[in-house]
């Protein structure tokens, strides 16, 4: 008789691998990818102004006055101990991974078989823009992050128990904590469990435990600056987003919202307005900032005003990410397939000092490193999910609503949040677009499946019908 004398942590790992060797593979491929990003483009990316911003509220953990709530800087903030933004993009990597093995595991539960659970986490694993957004000091992939975990905590059992609910609150909070798109996304979610009628006490420990650390966040915000808000930059933000329609003939705004009417400047694209010194609110005295409640309240009126001119530009912007080449909005911008060959120098800023002394001396400009760039050159071309693609995969999850799949109305009404959310509130940016992939895959998987039964024993009755008049 044979003793299995392997150790018992050995055979525990063979049987949870049993059925899952081809997610493995892949996992294994897309940690080779994150390792070779690492390796191609060093220490990791840094943008002016967001990165240092983020990095600078890490250290001093203040809420800031403008677009970035607390969310990133906290997890800036638990890694400033190591001193390093390679350690960052390290971690954002991983989060990229876990994104991935979410999305499988959620599916797996789902019953979709591995091939098609493992197609499901694809984009999000090999996509060149995940890979790109992963190595950079921004707020996405915590963001992304938080978004699926939240999903995977509300439709990980079929009947939503009372720490489910209240896990996935937290978890969306958090989201809403680390961008403020998220909080709509909230009050959606809350609307598809009344939908689904998951029961008023786990519907209350969902507001309850979704809104709390909100609350916390707006009283702390509103001890520093004077306002219960989470963000003083809502105002500004949409304020731009008129300024593309916005004819204050129609508007007919007070003498003070007056000053903010469109003056002559011209740019190509809504969030430009924000930043833009011949703009009328960068013409006004003190901090734009300053005129957040002003910005919103003249916005507000404009889209009561002219409804259907805000609409259009909101569908405008949005159709921008079906198009099949990336498209550069604002000009100025890189779309996509950014990985490239060179040195590129930080500016010269005073923040940009005082980071270097607080949180990282090793932050230097990203430089490219071969042979680990070329491949990354090369590989960005094919991995990239066009935008007719994110339409697919939308138009499943919306066939699948309508077959009325559970599995399917929560993340695909997330996923249409998660797309026209920033358009409607600022503007188009391909970056925004990221957040869509993943949630998009998890309701077209079973969007697919539900598709295909119902398929079956319609083309199998056509086949029946058939063979009888032939008979």
């Amino acid at each position: 008789m044979l003793i299995d004398i392997r150790p018992a942590a050995v055979l525990r790992a063979r049987r949870v691998l049993t059925g899952h060797r081809l997610f493995a593979v892949v996992l294994a491929l897309a940690a080779a990818l994150r390792v070779v990003t690492m390796l191609g483009y060093r220490p990791a990316q840094l943008y002016w102004y967001d990165s240092f911003s983020y990095l600078d509220t890490a250290v001093h953990l203040r809420p800031s006055v403008a677009f970035h709530p607390i969310g990133y800087p906290l997890l800036l903030r638990a890694l400033w101990p190591f001193h390093s933004v390679e350690v960052i993009a390290g971690v954002q990597h991983a989060m990229g991974l876990g994104v991935g093995l979410m999305i499988y595991a959620l599916l797996r539960r789902k019953s979709l078989p591995a091939w098609g659970a493992s197609l499901a986490a694809v984009p999000v694993l090999f996509d060149a823009s995940f890979l790109r957004l992963e190595h950079a000091v921004l707020s996405d992939t915590q963001f992304i992050f938080l978004v699926v975990a939240g999903l995977t905590t509300l439709m990980w059992s079929p009947e939503l128990s009372a720490r489910a609910a209240a896990g996935a609150g937290l978890l969306f909070a958090m989201a809403a904590l680390t961008r403020t798109v998220a909080l709509p996304l909230l009050v959606m979610v809350l609307a598809v469990l009344a939908v689904r009628r998951v029961g008023w006490r786990r519907l209350a420990v969902t507001a309850l435990a979704g809104m709390l650390p909100l609350v916390a966040y707006a009283g702390w915000y509103g001890h520093h600056h004077g306002r219960f808000a989470l963000s003083g930059a809502d105002g500004v933000a949409l304020w731009a987003r008129t300024m593309t329609f916005a004819d204050c003939a129609v508007i007919r705004p007070t003498p003070e919202q007056a000053t903010l009417c469109p003056n002559g400047t011209v740019v190509d694209a809504a969030s430009e307005y924000v930043w833009a010194p011949g703009a009328s609110l960068n013409r006004l005295p003190g901090d734009r900032f300053t005129h957040n409640e002003l910005a919103r309240s003249f916005a507000l009126r404009a889209i009561a005003a002219q409804p259907l001119d805000y609409l259009r530009e909101v569908a405008r912007d949005t159709s921008l990410a079906f198009a099949w080449t990336p498209v550069a909005h604002p000009r100025r911008v890189v779309p996509a397939f950014g990985f490239g060959h060179g040195n590129w120098p930080l500016p010269d800023f005073p923040l940009i000092d005082t980071v270097k002394q607080e949180y990282d001396p090793g932050i230097r400009g990203l430089y490219s490193v071969r042979p680990y760039a070329d491949l990354l050159v090369a590989y960005q071309y094919p991995a990239y999910l066009r935008g007719p693609l994110l339409g697919l995969l939308l138009l499943l999850g919306a066939a699948g609503a309508v077959l009325r799949q559970r599995a399917v109305l929560l993340p695909w009404s997330v996923a249409v949040g998660l797309l026209v959310g920033p358009v409607a509130a600022l503007d188009f940016d391909h970056r925004y677009v990221l957040p869509v992939i993943p949630v998009a895959c998890v309701a077209a998987a079973p969007a697919v499946r539900a598709i295909r039964e119902r398929v079956r024993p319609a083309s199998a009755a056509v086949r029946g019908r058939r063979a009888r008049s032939a008979g």
